[in-house]
């Protein structure tokens, strides 16, 4: 999927993409909507791409024409569901949005990405399935990583931010967050008081 840069602060946007004949669109729309409701009736590992193009009324080569596997599938859901968030910390009221200090924007950005993996962790986590180079070339990446990484070069210039950009994202990563949720039994009032622990380590006391 295309990333594109629109003037939001250079940030890569999700849904900026060349429009589609109308039949193409609208199979779009059906395969889509049918994989919410089965990833979310059934979920992901327990839905095959067999089900979505039944339950999209569409040939199973046109499923896997247009998205290529089940990852494709979640990567273009995840797609989806991006814009709200990414247009909160662009544009939203502070401390998540412009007007609050960087270390305080950096730790509204976590809680509010651990929210949003709270509530679409599996399908996330099921759209990092595959090389990293498409998790870490996806729109919603890019726009996550140029995010915290300015964040990162106001709060702290002499760091070393391109490293310090991949290296907080990942400990927010879809597979990292349904772990520790998981596996290591952890709530969200944890990861999140961690994340803050983290965040002022690495770059100072956050403003009160």
């Amino acid at each position: 999927m295309p990333n594109h840069v629109s003037d939001r602060g250079g940030l890569p946007v999700m849904g900026a993409e060349s429009p589609e004949r109308a039949d193409a669109a609208l199979n779009r729309r059906r395969i889509l909507a049918a994989a919410q409701r089965l990833f979310e009736s059934r979920g992901v590992d327990c839905t095959s791409m067999d089900a979505i193009a039944g339950e999209a009324g569409v040939g199973k080569g046109t499923l896997f024409r247009r998205f290529g596997d089940r990852a494709g599938l979640a990567r273009a859901l995840v797609d989806e569901g991006e814009q709200a968030f990414q247009e909160q910390f662009i544009r939203g009221a502070p401390p998540l949005g412009p007007g609050a200090p960087p270390a305080d924007r950096l730790i509204a950005f976590g809680e509010g990405l651990i929210d949003h993996l709270e509530a679409h962790g599996e399908i996330i986590a099921a759209a990092e399935f595959g090389p990293a180079e498409l998790r870490l070339g996806s729109a919603p990446y890019l726009a996550y990583r140029t995010h915290v990484l300015l964040l990162v070069a106001e709060a702290a210039p002499e760091a070393d931010g391109e490293f310090l950009a991949d290296a907080l994202l990942a400990t927010l990563s879809g597979g990292q967050f349904r772990a520790l949720r998981t596996m290591r039994g952890m709530s969200v009032a944890r990861i999140k008081a961690a994340w803050r622990e983290l965040v002022r380590r690495l770059l100072g006391p956050a403003d009160a």
